[in-house]
């Protein structure tokens, strides 16, 4: 066989936009060459020195192959997720907040020995159904003010559930419809009330978090559904009265947040290099919430602009691909869905660099963690199923 046929081959296996093929590969590459590196305390730990990223790239390799599965299936049997995926989401979360979580939040579900985050199936399920009604409900002029409502429904019902016990997760998949509904050309005074009181209820919400007295949020904190309202008030007090002068930095009043800044401060244009990370010892998460720190620390500025780079071409291909779309389904679907990964990168890479209250989102597809790996991984799937399609699209 000639190494031209070779490569025919090796395209009919991994069909599909090849650039988004390979954001997903250079992902892994760094995700296993970081967690290798920051994951050193949990080797510690559990005194064996490969375990941690044996169990991690098993993860990418497992997720590749769901990502793989997926983009062979027709895109149009992701409709069948908007009968079952609202439901299904609804119950599981249910079910996660009757559990004892761990750091007062109940986010996790065990079934069959298998541990996953509801949330991470329910916010995915979300945009399907927020794409199937963007096409759907729609007239000459875009989205009807049907769509805006029933879209307006299922998510604040989804949100609902989400925000008792990971507001961040709750507020980014909402920003996320939001633009999906921008995107779908939902009536611009439907949107623009929604925004405004977005606007409002963000100030007030801040207000609140920032300025009422601890004892105060105690006592509300035993409220329903306000459990984790004392956390959210710390993470917000100690985002907005950090010190400008890093010589003012408390190391063990705030970790995690002092500790990424060092990681930065220190990295250079070219950073350590890998494996030479000094702060990966002393910061908390490094090796799931901080990595991005640990990335810039040991690659530098330019890897992590090159990181920043990856994201933002996925979305710069989901929206060619979606132009190229002669239905309004799989445009909508994959704009939302890349939208979803990107906007969780931003959000963690923000975090790291200080731009950003702690929110303990992980870096899609970097980030140490199997359901996350695994529903990402789907995610990225769905896209390339819809890429596929938008090639025949174009053929005919």
């Amino acid at each position: 066989m000639t190494i031209r046929n070779k490569a025919v081959d090796i395209g009919r296996l991994f069909e599909g936009d090849k650039v988004i093929w390979m954001i997903l590969f250079f992902l892994c590459i760094i995700s296993v060459l970081e967690v290798y590196s920051a994951s050193s305390n949990m080797t510690f730990e559990r005194g064996s020195y490969w375990s941690p990223v044996l169990m991690h790239g098993l993860y990418l390799l497992v997720g590749v192959g769901v990502a793989w599965v997926v983009h062979r299936i027709p895109y149009r049997y992701f409709s069948w997720i908007v009968v079952i995926g609202p439901v299904l989401s609804v119950l599981l979360l249910i079910a996660a907040m009757l559990t004892k979580g761990t750091n007062g939040a109940a986010r996790w579900l065990s079934i069959a020995g298998v541990s996953f985050q509801p949330s991470e199936i329910a916010k995915g399920s979300l945009i399907v159904v927020v794409a199937w009604l963007l096409s759907v409900l729609r007239d000459e002029k875009g989205a009807t003010t049907s769509a805006f409502k029933w879209i307006m429904v299922i998510t604040l019902v989804i949100c609902s559930l989400i925000v008792t016990e990971n507001l961040s997760t709750a507020a980014f998949t909402f920003i996320v419809v939001l633009l999906m509904m921008f995107v779908g050309n939902v009536p611009w005074k439907q949107l623009s009330a929604l925004i405004g009181l977005i606007v409002i209820g963000g100030a007030l919400g801040y207000s609140v978090l920032r300025f009422t007295p601890e004892p105060t949020l105690e006592k509300a904190s035993e409220l329903p559904g306000l459990k984790r309202l004392t956390t959210w008030a710390h993470r917000v007090r100690n985002h907005t009265e950090m010190p400008a002068d890093p010589l003012q930095y408390d190391l063990n009043t705030n970790p995690q947040i002092t500790q990424a800044h060092v990681a930065i401060a220190t990295s250079g244009i070219i950073g350590c290099g890998p494996g030479n990370s000094e702060v990966r010892d002393f910061l908390p998460q490094a090796y799931s919430d901080f990595i991005y720190a640990i990335i810039i620390e040991e690659l530098g500025l330019l890897g992590g602009l090159f990181v920043l780079l990856l994201y933002i071409a996925l979305l710069y291909r989901a929206a060619r691909i979606s132009s190229r779309c002669d239905k309004n389904f799989p445009a909508f679907l994959i704009m939302g869905l890349s939208l979803l990964i990107v906007t969780q990168a931003l959000i963690n890479m923000m975090v790291a660099v200080g731009l950003f209250p702690v929110t303990g989102q992980p870096l899609p597809l970097v980030s140490r963690g199997g359901s996350s790996i695994m529903v990402n991984c789907a995610y990225i799937g769905m896209i390339l199923s819809v890429s596929r399609y938008a090639e025949v699209s174009q053929e005919k």
